[in-house]
């Protein structure tokens, strides 16, 4: 990963999608120093009929590996690790990661968007006469947990505490100040457990990630991050065939991606993990093997969780305080990309010694844990 970059995040009324997108290309590429008639891969998804298409054509691009792999939250870990596996194989030599999206701006202009829009065919016909909303299978599972390990709502309301403070030191995190368990748990009721506070705010903004083969290193602005591993899983998406509501697949993706980069979780210095909501963190961090099953509540606590903490995860604020403008999986790698590099100004991480982080792990979810992508990255 040679060039990284977000767009203007948080509230941006004035821009289209399209403008994000290219908005952060540009700045990925001027990030990695390298000129984009280099470009000759890409990724795009979930906008437009074609995306990978329209949006290339919108960038000026003519790729000659594409992809438009969506699988949620997922997409963009999945998304990274095809773009390392055709870079290794010689099918692409630079490939540029785009998102964008407008979720909030949308819906404060009474634009309707096709975003999570589920008909009731297929498999969920037989959920969709009862009411199951996404965020309604997410507190299910968090409610089973609790009630097989004892995690406590009070626990869960920790990753958000933890998570606005990493953000306080983001300048571009959507929301800043600081907030107690008890706001968390006084907010107004969405899908029991959670609160408001539980739950990823709703922001716009873009990012891009370029990756590119190693023979293109000594032509970049900046020091790589490397790909040294990746996994994927899928599960599930009627819920009556997920078979333990406390496993996610992120139990599989994480196990191929710590197998093929050759480390474990005790190699790892910081945490990228998909958060719309709280319970996502603490069972992604259990399926990593950061501790073991049902005891992600303790683990939670203390303050572990903080830039400043044993194991810094979401150091940018996450979905739940820094942004969520939807497919928020790209965010996760952009993130990780910047902590290695040492470029996270006020919120970066720095280990005993003050040495920067040498081992990232990113990690993304899609749908209510139907999907899972993680990606391990290392300075080199």
């Amino acid at each position: 990963m040679v060039g990284v970059a977000l767009s203007d995040t948080g509230r941006v009324d004035e821009a289209t999608p399209y403008a994000l997108h290219a908005q952060a290309a540009r700045r990925a590429l001027a990030d990695s120093g390298l000129d984009r008639s280099v470009v000759d891969g890409f990724g795009s998804a979930g906008l437009g009929t074609l995306a990978p298409v329209e949006v290339a054509e919108y960038l000026g691009l003519r790729p000659t590996w594409v992809d438009s792999t969506t699988v949620g939250g997922a997409t963009w870990e999945v998304m990274a690790a095809h773009a390392a596996d055709a870079i290794a194989a010689g099918h692409a030599n630079a490939v540029l990661l785009v998102y964008g999206s407008t979720a909030r701006a949308d819906i404060k202009a009474g634009r309707r968007t096709s975003n999570l829009s589920f008909g009731a065919r297929g498999p969920l016909q037989f959920e969709v006469p009862y009411g199951h909303t996404l965020i309604s299978k997410y507190a299910m599972a968090a409610r089973r947990h609790m009630h097989q390990y004892g995690t406590t709502v009070e626990q869960l309301a920790e990753v958000a505490v933890q998570a606005r403070a990493n953000a306080a030191a983001n300048s571009d995190a959507m929301f800043r100040d600081p907030i107690t368990v008890d706001d968390v748990l006084s907010g107004p009721m969405i899908a029991d457990p959670f609160t408001k506070l539980h739950c990823c705010i709703r922001s716009d903004g873009g990012c891009a990630v370029l990756l590119a083969a190693e023979d293109y290193v000594p032509d970049t602005a900046k020091s790589p991050v490397w790909v040294l591993g990746s996994g994927t899983a899928v599960s599930h998406t009627t819920m009556s065939e997920w078979e333990d509501f406390t496993v996610s697949p992120a139990a599989v993706s994480g196990r191929l991606a710590f197998e093929r980069a050759g480390v474990g979780p005790a190699d790892i210095d910081l945490a990228e993990i998909y958060d719309a909501f709280t319970y996502m963190t603490l069972v992604t961090l259990e399926d990593l093997g950061f501790c073991a099953k049902g005891e992600g509540g303790p683990f939670v606590e203390k303050g572990r969780l903080l830039r400043t903490g044993e194991l810094p995860v979401n150091t940018d604020g996450g979905g739940l305080s820094a942004c969520h403008p939807g497919m928020r999986g790209l965010f996760l790698l952009v993130e990780a990309v910047r902590q290695l590099r040492g470029e996270a100004g006020a919120g970066q991480v720095r280990k005993p010694g003050g040495r920067l982080p040498s081992l990232a792990v990113a990690s993304g979810t899609g749908g209510w844990f139907c999907s899972s992508g993680t990606v391990v990255l290392g300075r080199a």
